[in-house]
């Protein structure tokens, strides 16, 4: 413990596995406020799709980085960051602990070890050259060729995220170094925060059927007439925001690629995946603390119990913050 750095929370792991609902009860039991780690949340209209928690359902827990931007408007890990930083700065002046929760494990790397990106703008006829072989040969082309020359952010980036495959081959390009060897060094720094790192975790099988029964839910909630209204809106399947996963299926739907059955089934399919890539790279991060929901018996007590012993022990918290 560092009783000089300023304490932080993370609560993160793969989609479905119960971040939201266990995050709104460790910020009350903490005295906290919750900064959002997801890529899409972020947007304004996009709820279903996102499962973005319903303002009832905060519990009078302020969050952060939730409906702020429009769905056309930019945002990565830089912006991430800058937000994110604000955030924590506001939370702390009000007498509150920052909780960063979410899955996206490289937004919550860039601040947990203050990660510098480097921004090499001022040559960008190679990235329109990228995006245009995207949109010619398709993101799976242009997936392939990442991995020939950066397998190991191939594995972790989808090919469906254009913009995340152009940025690591733009930076090979510029730098002939791989963007996972910089992300790699990045990751070796001392963070400024003393933190508690939570992963959530569940046994394969019991994921697997939350997912699948949240994606029938989003179904069942009106998911396609979401990306029906967005699409009126003007919202574009170029756009980051429309790649995330159920917009972009949805608008292949729109366009004949599949019957509705087949959306479903895609949409699972696709969900499924994104929480074994997400298992992956919290694996590969450090001082990180497992909660197995499972060998806890899926008691949210048990569970939260076990988090607050851990962060009394990390001195992130002392006896008297717990607000029960």
């Amino acid at each position: 413990m560092n009783s000089d750095k300023l304490p932080l929370i993370v609560l993160t792991g793969p989609t479905a596995v119960g971040k939201t609902a266990l995050s709104i009860e460790l910020a009350r039991r903490v005295k906290g406020q919750i900064i959002s780690a997801d890529s899409m949340q972020i947007y304004k209209y996009m709820d279903i799709g996102t499962a973005k928690i319903k303002p009832e359902e905060m519990n009078g827990i302020k969050h952060y980085l939730i409906d702020e931007l429009e769905p056309d408007q930019p945002f990565n890990v830089t912006v991430f960051k800058e937000m994110a930083v604000r955030a924590m700065q506001e939370i702390r002046k009000s007498g509150y602990i920052p909780i960063i929760t979410g899955g996206t494990g490289f937004y919550i790397q860039s601040v947990l070890y203050d990660i510098e990106f480097e921004d090499n703008n001022n040559d960008t006829s190679y990235r329109q050259e990228l995006y245009e072989i995207a949109n010619t040969k398709g993101a799976e082309y242009l997936h392939d060729m990442l991995k020939t020359t950066d397998p190991e952010s191939a594995r972790d980036i989808h090919a469906n995220n254009v913009k995340r495959v152009v940025r690591a081959l733009e930076y090979y390009r510029q730098t002939g170094r791989k963007i996972s060897e910089h992300n790699k060094e990045q990751r070796e720094n001392d963070s400024p925060y003393n933190y508690a790192y939570f992963v959530l975790n569940d046994e394969r099988e019991h994921l697997y059927n939350r997912i699948n029964q949240r994606v029938d839910e989003m179904f069942d909630s009106g998911l396609i007439n979401e990306v029906k209204v967005l699409k009126e809106k003007g919202y574009t399947c170029d756009m980051v925001s429309m790649q995330g996963i159920g917009y972009k299926e949805v608008l292949d739907y729109f366009d004949g690629m599949y019957d509705l059955e087949e959306l479903r089934n895609v949409i699972k399919k696709d969900t499924r995946h994104l929480a074994k890539r997400q298992l992956t790279w919290f694996r590969r991060e450090k001082s990180v603390n497992w909660v197995n929901v499972d060998e806890l018996s899926y008691d949210s007590g048990k569970i939260l119990d076990y988090m607050l012993d851990i962060l009394r022990k990390k001195g992130v918290i002392s006896d008297n913050e717990e607000h029960v």
